[in-house]
């Protein structure tokens, strides 16, 4: 290269040329890099004030819940939302006004809320509560294929149990019992038969007539080959 052979002066002369003629975009370079640093440090900030913020107004809905007090937790939970919208504590506090709904016996109201959630949450697990809600309304209101529909996708990871019930439950009040039958044997072989739930789908499925499945035979992994001597 040309430069290796120009001596120190040169070379520092050909770099104040370089800074004279680039100076301003060298410098607008720095600024916009500081810029896009302090601005996500920013953003950051308020991301995490906005959350803490969002966290505090859930705990006071949580404690309106749990003083009774359902004026208030219907307020505070209509305020969250409005203030933080998008956030996960908005849509669990849209499912508080859904389960406020239902237990004041306005199942069609509590369906507004709980289709948001299934449709708009960020959180996985939060659509699945609210899908699962949504298909016992349905299933309430007399709207079984509805509710079918609602839980047609595969079931997710941790819902077996309450979504094969629901879907049970949707048959039986179609009249199906062989579907019923079938959907609560699948819910009973991933649940405790000791616990209440257990106890309460294998009544179900005694109502409809129909027979518990034999547990699947266990192998024992401590079992050793006997090797003939």
């Amino acid at each position: 290269m040309a430069e290796e052979y120009l001596t120190d002066d040169e070379q520092l002369e050909a770099v104040k040329h370089f800074v004279v003629d680039n100076g301003v975009w060298i410098v607008g370079g720095v600024l916009l890099g500081a810029a896009l640093f302090f601005g996500y440090r920013f953003y950051q900030g308020h991301t995490n004030e906005a959350a803490l913020a969002a966290a505090s107004a859930f705990s006071a809905v949580s404690g309106a819940l749990e003083a009774n007090d359902r004026a208030k937790s219907r307020q505070l939970a209509d305020a969250l939302i409005k203030d933080h919208p998008g956030s996960a504590y908005a849509d669990q506090a849209k499912l508080v006004l859904a389960r406020l709904d239902v237990d004041d016996g306005k199942l069609e109201a509590a369906v507004g809320p709980l289709t948001e959630v299934m449709n708009e949450s960020k959180d996985t697990e939060l659509r699945n509560i609210a899908r699962l809600r949504l298909a016992r309304i349905l299933i309430d209101r007399g709207k079984s294929d509805e509710a079918l529909k609602t839980l047609a996708d595969p079931v997710p990871t941790g819902f077996t149990t309450p979504y094969h019930e629901a879907r049970g439950d949707a048959y039986a009040a179609k009249k199906d019992a062989a579907k019923a039958v079938a959907e609560y044997q699948a819910a009973i072989a991933t649940s405790d038969l000791n616990s209440m739930v257990g106890s309460l789908i294998e009544l179900k499925i005694q109502d409809l007539g129909g027979a518990m499945s034999p547990p699947a035979p266990t192998v024992s992994t401590d079992t050793q080959t006997k090797v003939k001597p």
